[in-house]
This record gives C-alpha cells, structure tokens and sequence, in this order.
C-alpha cells in the first residue's frame, strides 16, 4: 500500500486497488490562511474512489476542494454534515453517506469504519448545528487509522483497534493548539498507545495565518521533526515516515 501526503490533513491512501483522499483541502487560500510550503496539488490529486471527511470545519470540509472530486465518487462525512453545512447539498454528483462512531462502509475490497475523535465537530465555533468529529479506520491490504483532528483521549487504543499504519495530525494552522488537537508530543504519546508498525505526520507546515509569520514561527516548521524527535522516545519500534508535500511512501505490509 502507498501514502501520499498533499499537505495539511490531506493524503491518498492507495490500497487493494482502492484510492481513499483524506480532507481535501487543495485551496492556496482559505479565509485568513494561505498556503506557504507545498505547491498547490496537481489535479491527479483529487482522483478518488472514496473520499472521508472528519468534520465540519473549512480547512478539513471544503466544499470547492470536494467539488472537484469526480461524479460518482464515494462521499463519506460526519452525521448531519448536509445539514449544517448546506454547500454540501449542491454537490449531487458525489454519493454522501453520513457516518458516525461504529459505522462501517465498504468500498470495493476496503471496509471503512468511523472512529470518535475528541474534537470540536461544529461548522462554526458558534455554530448551531452539531456534528460528529470522527477519525477513519481503512482496512484492506493494511489496516490504516487516519485521525483527522483529535485530542489525546484514553479510549483511544480500544476505539481504535490494532492498526498497521497511523496518519496522525502534529500540528495546526496557527501559533497556539488547545487540548483537543495533538502536537507533536501528544502524538507521539499516541503512537506508544497505539503501536502501529508505521506512521505519517500530517496536519502541519502548510496553512499559515496572513501576517502572522513571525508570531511563534517554529509552530509552523518544527513539528514534523518534533514529531520524529518525540517519537523515538515514545514509540522507538515505530517507523516514522515524515513527507515532504507531495511525496509518497510504499509500505510493505505484513501477513
């Protein structure tokens, strides 16, 4: 199976045949963010047979981004997602399936299981309408968790399952995370509870707020070798593929 990371949370996940897109975010901008490392991605990028959403916020829901995916794609998003965000509903051309923690969908030889993640899954802060934030399991040739955007929570191990491979965010798009996001530490202490033989750092190093550039710039290009420095300490066994934008790595998966 093979991982290409595109930036942010936004990776191709190649497996038994399968194509699955995490997060498609393939904006240079978005609101007050701008993309500053990594070309926006090519239009192969957007290539999917399934596609999975962990919630509602714009840099993970993209409504543009999802509306370059091809007809007849395989939408998977959080429960009430169309209802809460109504872009969502113009986009008949993709097949939306809401999910929520324990659902499963089956995608050729993939079956694809929602997992809670602990994560604000409003639209807005304010939002009124409330939807689930989830992680995804893939599980095919591999059995692939991608987290979306989560805090450190206890249940993780026994929600999650045993999983060969782990997409884990890092980081975020501004100078400060609060709890319910892992940083580089945090991640790393999910990796030790988690014990997948590999792992990809994601979710860092790629949207950056306008004119904020020298406020606290290290959150902006350390954690992916944060993550890797805490990672030796925390989960030595692990294998840690740290991407460049854009690059893939082939994972050789065992029987």
């Amino acid at each position: 199976m093979e991982i290409t990371w595109w930036g942010h949370a936004t990776c191709t996940v190649a497996d038994s045949d399968v194509r699955v897109l995490t997060d498609p975010l393939f904006a240079r901008r978005l609101a007050h963010l701008r993309r500053r490392r990594g070309g926006t991605p090519p239009p192969d990028a957007a290539r999917a047979d399934v596609v999975l959403v962990s919630h509602l916020h714009a840099d993970h829901l993209h409504v543009p981004s999802l509306a370059r995916l091809a007809p007849g794609t395989r939408l998977l998003v959080p429960r009430g997602a169309p209802r809460a965000v109504p872009g969502l509903r113009r986009l008949g051309q993709l097949r939306i399936t809401e999910m929520a923690p324990g659902d499963t969908a089956t995608v050729g030889d993939l079956v694809v299981r929602a997992v809670p993640a602990r994560h604000d899954g409003r639209r807005l802060p304010v939002g009124p309408h409330r939807a689930p934030a989830l992680g995804y399991v893939v599980e095919g040739e591999a059995k692939t968790y991608f987290a979306g955007d989560t805090g450190l929570f206890d249940s993780m191990p026994a929600e999650v399952g045993p999983v060969d491979v782990a997409l884990l965010p890092v980081g975020g798009w501004g100078p400060y995370l609060g709890e319910e996001h892992l940083d580089a530490r945090r991640a790393a202490q999910a990796l030790a509870r988690l014990a997948p033989r590999s792992a990809v750092p994601v979710h860092y190093g790629t949207y950056w707020p306008i004119g904020m550039d020298a406020v606290r710039p290290h959150e902006f290009h350390a954690p992916g070798d944060e993550f890797v420095r805490q990672a030796a300490e925390y989960a030595p066994q692990v294998a840690v593929h740290k991407l460049g934008h854009g690059e893939g790595v082939r994972l050789e998966v065992a029987r």
